[in-house]
């Protein structure tokens, strides 16, 4: 019997793990920063207009104890509704993520309706065959230059699930799939260079041109790329050569069989037809325009969505599916995504409950308190860990940005260190923590997409992360140095 004829009827039954699921470890993690809001005493800095940051930041020297607002078990039970649009001002928070992650899974319903990527798919290992490992250093590049320029992250959730089947199919497992986007994007966002999104937000807020130290963050990402590329290329090598060293093994035949839509089987031809080809085009076309939206026309999550909706519209009519066939694929689609949906209101929902609760202020203020009169390296890298630390709950760039740097920054001055490498300290240190943050939505979105559980991918990752700690404690320290 083959591995494809051991699968079960469901192939949700071998992704099964024996760690709890996103939704499980979300939910617990509302729980237990609600606790925290019994503990810590609740705080405030004020706030004034920062024009160049364009939003209200902390004022340095302001914080002041206020009364406690401990958050309950109503107030937990309201976190993952509260995630998706405030209950009180009906403001939105993720709803815009949720519905966006949608329209993108109706979206690819359409398109594995047509056949068309299930036949591309075969049509391209076919022309790749023998020199699939090269789409590894390549992708992760252009997600690199995505992170880096204007913080590719929300958006990545789109490519999920078009890359893991290609690697699959491919002979790599799904975590390479997964590691490819979320590691790509991720490492430029560490090494971010001209990212309006942290290290020009940042920068704004420590009040330093966003140029000062440029070079050095050039270093982390060019360093920091060539490291990951290394480890995933090494890591895809591994399991293809031998599949049982996958970190998935158990469930690699029931991702072929999820992802390929039955295995190794031929389903479709392996000649796209014409109408097959007009589709792929306009798929192409469609992640083409969201990049040239989102880069350069201000776009959003709700312009992303739009997009998608009416190029799933013009794909069906293309491909003569009819109303019927056209609807329910996008329906069916939309439903297989639903999970990812859910997912990032709860983690939106654990900020939720920390800003009701009002202790980021007093953890940043406690940061604060801690880094007087160190001496120059003791500070730089005592700065790298507390913003580690604080990017576990404010996982956001934009929004750790506008919190500590009006803060921490200006405490480099009495440290002799330049505000620039508090800077890359903070953007490093947010990056790094982002490609395992469970309170970020495209960490666990991306692992739902990919069917990869989070115990999965830490030890995937792990030694990745050790690897990157010490190469940016290194650069840091030498550029405080220098």
């Amino acid at each position: 019997m083959t591995e494809d004829e051991k699968l079960p009827e469901n192939p949700e039954t071998d992704l099964a793990s024996r760690f709890p699921t996103a939704y499980t470890i979300l939910f617990g993690l509302i729980i237990l920063v609600a606790a925290l809001t019994w503990l810590i005493p609740a705080g405030q800095y004020e706030r004034a207009m920062n024009e160049e940051v364009g939003r209200e930041v902390a004022v340095p020297g302001t914080y002041q104890t206020v009364d406690p607002n401990p958050q309950g078990f109503v107030d937990v039970l309201m976190a993952p509704t509260a995630g998706f649009y405030d209950p009180d001002s009906y403001v939105a928070n993720a709803i815009d993520v949720a519905m966006f992650i949608l329209f993108l899974g109706g979206f690819l319903g359409v398109m594995n309706a047509t056949g068309a990527i299930d036949t591309g798919i075969r049509s391209a290992m076919r022309h790749l065959k023998g020199h699939e490992i090269w789409m590894i250093p390549i992708l992760m590049v252009l997600f690199a230059i995505g992170g880096t320029t204007y913080g590719m992250a929300e958006e990545t959730l789109a490519f999920y699930a078009i890359l893991i089947p290609v690697i699959l199919a491919a002979g790599y497992d799904a975590v390479t799939g997964v590691a490819i986007i979320l590691i790509g994007a991720g490492i430029g966002v560490l090494g971010s260079t001209i990212n309006p999104f942290a290290t020009v937000i940042a920068a704004n807020a420590a009040g330093i041109p966003f140029t000062d130290g440029i070079v050095l963050r050039f270093i982390l990402l060019i360093g920091g790329l060539l490291i990951c590329i290394g480890y995933v290329m090494r890591y895809a090598h591994r399991v293809k050569t031998d599949p049982s060293r996958s970190v998935v093994a158990k469930q690699w035949a029931a991702h072929k069989k999820l992802f390929l839509q039955g295995g190794d089987q031929e389903i479709h031809s392996a000649t796209l037809t014409t109408i097959q080809i007009i589709a792929l085009v306009i798929f192409a076309l469609t992640f083409a325009v969201m990049i040239w939206g989102v880069s350069s026309q201000g776009w959003w999550m709700a312009r992303m969505g739009s997009l998608f909706f009416g190029a799933a519209i013009v794909i069906g009519i293309i491909a003569r599916l009819g109303e019927k066939k056209l609807t329910g694929s996008f329906v069916d689609g939309a439903r297989d995504l639903l999970g990812v949906a859910l997912v990032v209101g709860l983690a939106r929902g654990i900020v939720v409950i920390m800003e009701q609760g009002m202790i980021a202020d007093t953890i940043l203020h406690s940061a604060e308190t801690s880094l007087g009169g160190l001496p120059e390296l003791a500070f730089i890298n005592l700065m790298f860990w507390i913003e580690v630390g604080m990017s576990f709950f404010v996982p956001s760039s934009s929004g750790l940005a506008v919190l500590s740097m009006p803060i921490l920054a200006p405490l480099a001055d009495f440290a002799n260190v330049g505000r620039d490498l508090v800077v890359t300290a903070y953007q490093s240190a947010n990056g790094l923590v982002n490609l395992i943050n469970p309170t970020f939505a495209v960490v666990v979105g991306g692992l739902a997409i990919g069917r990869v559980s989070y115990d999965r991918w830490l030890a995937f990752i792990w030694p990745l992360l050790l690897i990157l700690t010490v190469f940016i404690t290194v650069v840091i320290s030498v550029g405080t140095l220098l």
